[in-house]
C-alpha cells in the first residue's frame, strides 16, 4: 500500500455547512496550506483538502443526501490560550475555556464555521 506523497495514511473526512468558510478558519487559525478544492456547477464544494503540520484534512459542503454531521478534531499548536483567542476572533463559537484537567496538556475546544469542534491543546510535561 502507498500513499500519496506528502498524505498521511488516515486523514478526517468532514461533512460540514460551509466549507469555504472551514477552508478560510484553517487557514486563518491554524495555517493550514489549502492542497485542492473542487466545486460542482453551483459552486458548492463536493471535496477539499487542507493541510495542517503533518496532516491532511478533506471536507465538503453537505447536501441533501449528505448532511453536515458533528464532529470533533484535536490539534496540538504551540500556545492553545493565542490560538484559542484567535478562533474567537475569526468567530468561532467558544466550547471550553482552555484548562488543564487530568492530564499533562493544557485543552480547550471551539467550534468552527462550518460545525466542527476543534479541541485545541499544548502540550504539558
Amino acid at each position: 500500500m502507498s500513499t500519496p506523497p506528502g498524505y498521511p495514511t488516515v486523514s478526517p473526512y468532514f461533512i460540514v455547512s460551509d466549507a469555504r468558510a472551514t477552508l478560510a478558519f484553517l487557514r486563518d487559525l491554524f495555517g493550514g496550506e489549502v492542497l485542492r478544492t473542487h466545486a460542482d456547477d453551483e459552486g458548492r464544494v463536493r471535496h477539499a483538502e487542507v493541510r495542517i503540520d503533518d496532516s491532511v484534512v478533506m471536507l465538503a459542503d453537505a447536501a441533501p443526501e449528505w448532511p453536515p454531521q458533528p464532529a470533533h478534531a484535536h490539534v496540538y499548536v504551540a500556545d492553545v490560550d493565542a490560538t484559542y483567542a484567535k478562533a474567537l476572533e475569526l468567530g468561532a463559537e467558544s466550547v471550553q475555556e482552555p484548562v488543564r484537567k487530568d492530564d499533562p496538556d493544557k485543552r480547550g475546544g471551539v467550534k468552527g464555521p462550518g460545525g466542527v469542534t476543534w479541541w485545541i491543546a499544548t502540550p504539558g510535561s
